[in-house]
């Protein structure tokens, strides 16, 4: 299929693909369109740098991002994700730092693969993103994307230290907790100024969850930022109780000096 018509084809797929439970099955197990999907990712790559991506073309490669997420999104189809190395074709669109509508739509739809696939806290999952580069892309774009886009990288993330795998990989050097430390710290301080619920509900629980290993809460003690520590948020928190009692932890555990 070619030209318009596949065009055409990934669109009407791409809206109708939460009609269909076992659209994922079908997609993988039907001859060539896996092939075409990622013929439609490749397509774009000459695109990224210089940066010239067009809406349309932007457009066209995220609907075949949307039925990849799907596959990624399904119990039966996951590991066969995985194991065919797909989510790797999608991260020259993260490693993008175009500010412009076509890399901003385009890095979303890729976090949102990569999200899909952290949501079923899956070990398998969890060992071939920290594996690859993930890690250095997603505290990238938490740094410095639109804010939706750094709301699914903080919760890829956030997945990723929820498993016990992940937090060791990620507290096992100087390095790589200096790194997570470094871009939570800045969201905090880019939180003072614009204080989102969403985006601060995750970086407490990205702090809570690297307070459970020893190494890092001896270093959370110095490095918290003082807004964590300090009433700066508390009209932000006002209604809601769940992430006011993870910060009320957070600081029980780094006062706790018997562990």
């Amino acid at each position: 299929m070619q030209g318009p018509s596949r065009e055409q084809a990934l669109l009407e797929l791409s809206k109708k693909r939460e009609q269909f439970d076992d659209l994922a099955l079908i997609l993988w197990h039907s001859y060539g369109v896996m092939a075409t999907l990622l013929q439609e990712i490749v397509g774009v790559y000459p695109a990224l740098s210089p940066p010239t991506l067009t809406s349309t073309a932007s457009n066209r490669v995220c609907n075949a991002l949307a039925l990849l997420q799907c596959v990624a999104s399904h119990n039966e189809t996951r590991n066969l994700f995985l194991n065919a190395h797909i989510p790797l074709f999608l991260y020259p669109f993260l490693n993008t730092t175009s500010k412009t509508r076509p890399f901003e739509y385009l890095r979303l739809t890729s976090l949102g693969v990569i999200g899909a696939l952290v949501k079923n806290d899956s070990s398998e999952v969890i060992n071939f993103l920290l594996s690859t580069e993930i890690i250095p892309l997603c505290l990238r774009i938490m740094e410095s994307g639109s804010e939706l886009s750094k709301t699914v990288a903080i919760f890829i993330v956030q997945k990723i230290l929820l498993d016990d795998t992940g937090l060791a990989y990620i507290c096992q050097t100087y390095e790589r907790f200096y790194a997570v430390g470094t871009v939570l710290g800045n969201m905090v301080a880019q939180l003072v100024e614009q204080q989102t619920l969403r985006l601060l509900k995750h970086v407490v629980r990205c702090y809570l969850r690297l307070s459970d290993n020893r190494r890092a809460r001896e270093a959370l003690r110095q490095c918290l930022p003082e807004p964590l520590r300090d009433a700066t948020f508390s009209l932000a928190l006002r209604d809601d109780a769940t992430t006011k009692r993870c910060l009320t932890q957070l600081l029980v555990n780094l006062a706790d000096n018997y562990d």
